[in-house]
């Protein structure tokens, strides 16, 4: 089962039905559970959902992406990617433009996530924030770039964890659904 935090987003329900072709999906509010409580639910990896805002005022999502770092997968998608980066120290920093609806060229590593994916591959992005890379801590690569430089994609260097910046949801982020299949087969 796949638990979803769900940040309060008009994109979450996207995620859920393109995650339901590959697993259960339990959705739960940022504001309506604990880590104890999550843990008692027994999935066998979390999705922390984009949404509005920053890290600080996205409920549980910080203290997920620190309590579960290590002991399930967990994929993180736009806010989920920046509250990841900010529960490891990173800084999550306003974008040079915001991008909302923006279609840009993801350019990534080919591993975890990314396996079996065309590189660079086109993503939609829908955010005003980032995360500032010279700000992330040893345990956290960058695994993904578009054009700019921005970062688009990161990774525990031990652990099943993954932050995307763009959506994957997106019906013009081609790779979406292959990423997403990936995330649900490890």
């Amino acid at each position: 089962m796949i638990l979803l935090v769900d940040n309060y987003d008009s994109f979450t329900y996207n995620l859920v039905q393109l995650l339901g072709e590959f697993d259960e999906v339990t959705t739960v509010r940022n504001d309506r559970i604990t880590v104890d409580e999550a843990r008692r639910l027994g999935p066998d990896r979390i999705v922390l959902s984009p949404g509005p805002g920053g890290p600080e005022g996205a409920g549980v999502t910080v203290a997920f992406a620190r309590a579960f770092c290590g002991v399930l997968p967990l994929l993180g998608v736009c806010l989920g990617h920046q509250s990841m980066a900010f529960a490891f120290g990173g800084n999550v920093v306003r974008a040079s433009r915001p991008c909302h609806g923006k279609v840009s060229a993801v350019r990534h590593d080919g591993r975890g996530i990314f396996r079996g994916l065309p590189s660079p591959f086109e993503a939609t992005r829908y955010h005003s924030l980032v995360v500032d890379e010279a700000s992330l801590p040893a345990e956290l690569r960058v695994t993904a770039r578009c054009d700019d430089g921005t970062v688009m994609a990161l990774e525990h260097v031990d652990a099943p964890f993954f932050g995307v910046q763009f959506h994957p949801e997106s019906i013009l982020t081609v790779q979406g659904r292959r990423l997403l299949e990936n995330f649900a087969a490890l």
